[in-house]
């Protein structure tokens, strides 16, 4: 800008100037340093006289004179032609960035919050996120409780969220007489679970305990416990003691084809608390009991991982499972059920929707006349109690002590935060 351009007053002395400076470069001190070249330029040359050809010499030479784009040099010359000046239109907040609506302070306790939650999935999350403010009101959660799900893996990708945190099988069916080959079918009651086992590893040939997870269809309702083994004499008296904990009774009975679950005991349990129905998964259909076998990954080897843990801790895993861990799903962990949605061509096809994510507990609540599957003698007031007794975060807080207390006792390192 201090090369003497005040003497190139002809559109062929700036060609010829053009053409002897392509390797050159210039760059105005500031911006209202180029709007005043910018504007003395088109006077000097008489911008508006001059025929197409001439003006786009004369646009060429602001941009390499400039180092503005050619969309600026455009407004700038029509802001001349309309007003005879050139002047910054930007307002007094020019060259600042849109408030961000999610601060680092936020992005840290979404950190802190997957750490003790165990980063569930996105829908989950926000739900878990929305409750502790307008639930449980936790005022640091009152930006996080709007945040959409698209947005909570951008933040999860962020490098504050990164510096804040340092980041798995089927049984074997078999073939008995006992139960009914079917899907059952709840018709939104609930009342119909499904059963399946989970083994804790083998470890120079010695066996470890073996967990089992029960889950309501209908509300997710979801009693985790622990055996010894799987034989009648350890298994029945566990599972009758969880079918005996949900609040609402069980009208229908599902398991695999497992052993320990098809025999005449267990046949004789369920007779005995008045069960209506036993049923058993059908030959080549591996959704019919998908739904506990998801529950399989996403929860019990989450919160025990994957190593041996000895059968002598059987009755203190049990325990943890079903005083902390159980409680703790039913009331704390928002779980995603599925919208069903039939489809141009009449295919029924499931949706999950964010609104649709609920506890085990809401989804009870929010079920039609819900009172009247309660158990004589439960009610929603003491239910309420032990929902919201604690928050959804201190809640799992609370779970992860106690279960790296299990751990630190039975000998071993806890899995990562559930």
């Amino acid at each position: 800008m201090t090369l003497q351009t005040e003497r190139l007053r002809t559109v062929e002395q700036i060609k010829g100037f053009l053409d002897g400076s392509g390797e050159v470069g210039f760059k105005p001190a500031d911006r209202e340093e180029a709007y005043v070249f910018v504007r003395r330029t088109l006077v000097r040359l008489d911008y508006g006289a001059l025929g197409r050809a001439g003006k786009g010499t004369v646009r060429e030479f602001l941009m390499k004179a400039t180092g503005l784009s050619r969309a600026q040099v455009t407004r700038l010359v029509a802001q001349h032609r309309e007003t005879g000046r050139i002047e910054d239109r930007r307002g007094a907040n020019s060259g600042r960035p849109f408030e961000r609506v999610y601060t680092a302070a936020d992005i840290r306790l979404l950190a802190q919050a997957d750490e003790i939650g165990g980063q569930l999935c996105g829908p989950a999350a926000c739900e878990v996120l929305r409750r502790q403010y307008e639930v449980f009101g936790d005022a640091r959660f009152r930006r996080l409780s709007r945040l959409s799900v698209s947005h909570l893996y951008n933040l999860r990708r962020s490098k504050t969220y990164r510096t804040q945190r340092t980041t798995f099988e089927h049984t074997k069916p078999t073939a008995a007489r006992i139960g009914e080959r079917r899907r059952p079918d709840p018709d939104g009651q609930p009342g119909h679970v499904r059963v399946d086992t989970v083994h804790q590893g083998d470890r120079n040939g010695a066996k470890g305990l073996y967990h089992v997870n029960l889950v309501d269809e209908v509300t997710q309702f979801e009693h985790v416990g622990a055996v010894a083994a799987i034989s009648e004499a350890f298994l029945v008296p566990v599972l009758e003691e969880m079918l005996l904990s949900l609040p609402f009774a069980v009208l229908g009975f599902h398991a695999d084809n497992g052993s320990e679950y098809v025999n005449h005991q267990v046949a004789a349990m369920l007779n005995k608390l008045h069960v209506p129905s036993f049923t058993k998964s059908r030959a080549r259909r591996s959704n019919d009991n998908a739904l506990v076998e998801g529950k399989n990954a996403s929860v019990v080897r989450r919160w025990f991982g994957h190593d041996h843990i000895p059968q002598r801790f059987a009755a203190e895993v049990n325990d943890f499972s079903r005083g902390v861990l159980s409680p703790y799903l039913n009331h704390h962990r928002p779980c995603l059920f599925a919208t069903e949605v039939r489809d141009c061509r009449g295919k029924v096809r499931r949706r999950y929707r964010r609104q649709d994510v609920a506890t085990p507990y809401e989804k009870l609540k929010s079920l039609t006349d819900a009172e009247r599957f309660l158990k004589p003698g439960v009610t929603f007031a003491d239910l309420d109690r032990i929902a919201y007794a604690a928050s959804d975060l201190e809640a799992n807080r609370q779970a992860n002590d106690a279960r790296d207390e299990l751990f630190r006792r039975i000998g071993q390192v806890a899995p990562a935060a559930a």
